[in-house]
């Protein structure tokens, strides 16, 4: 029976602690993202491509990920 803490990390390649490390990367990416977009909302003329290229980055790492 696996561990239903490590299942899902040992599916992307990862150990328990990588894969918590990882996680907490991209909520603090996230808080930093959902600051970023509001600013952007308020002053359009700030922040033009700041989130949607952070985004864009997380998904290709994403993506890398889901392979292994």
């Amino acid at each position: 029976v696996k561990n239903i803490f490590t299942k899902h990390p040992d599916e992307v390649g990862e150990t328990y602690i990588q894969h918590g490390r990882h996680a907490v990367g991209y909520s603090l990416t996230f808080l930093f993202l959902f600051v970023i977009a509001l600013i952007h909302a308020i002053f359009p003329f700030l922040f033009i491509r700041t989130a949607s290229d952070i985004v864009c980055e997380m998904s290709e790492h994403m993506e890398c990920r889901k392979g292994k």
